[in-house]
């Protein structure tokens, strides 16, 4: 049997939760083909419940579906200023972990968005902007078999 290293995200996002001092990590991940390509909370950390698991989102729906859609990284200091309050039923994670400040960056592999990973408070404007860029730097260009398209130089 060989020896091989095998990411562990579950450890892994609880060092980020720890490193940063995170309410919630969490990762969400694409699905097979036969589940449509639907997005579900894989990993998480710092759960208030277990209602993440009933959570299934398509491309554009939710956080991690409009992040998974755009491929691009979100940040929301305050979503109570920046969204209006029913506007929180579409973004059950948020609504069911009750975060008020959070950022998530999508995660790349073979250049198509296969995962989102999610980070946040449970307090209003916790989460700055630079703290958003420092975790971005901690996560780096790799993240076990995934990477963010941010940190990889085009010059390859």
């Amino acid at each position: 049997m060989k020896n091989r290293v095998v990411f562990n995200f579950q450890q892994e996002i609880e060092r980020l939760k720890e490193l940063f001092g995170f309410d919630f990590v969490g990762i969400a991940l694409v699905q097979t083909p036969e589940r449509q390509y639907e997005l579900r909370w894989t990993y998480v950390t710092g759960h208030r419940n277990e209602r993440y698991r009933r959570i299934k989102l398509q491309s554009g729906k939710g956080l991690a579906g409009l992040v998974f859609k755009t491929g691009k990284p979100m940040f929301v200091g305050n979503p109570d200023e920046d969204w209006s309050g029913d506007n929180l039923f579409n973004y059950p994670i948020i609504a069911s972990e009750g975060l008020k400040s959070f950022g998530a960056i999508p995660l790349y592999k073979y250049n198509r968005v296969k995962g989102v990973i999610l980070v946040g408070y449970r307090t209003v404007g916790k989460l700055t902007s630079d703290q958003f860029e420092q975790f971005k730097q901690e996560i780096g260009a790799e993240f076990g078999p995934y990477y963010n398209k941010e940190m990889v130089s085009d010059e390859s």
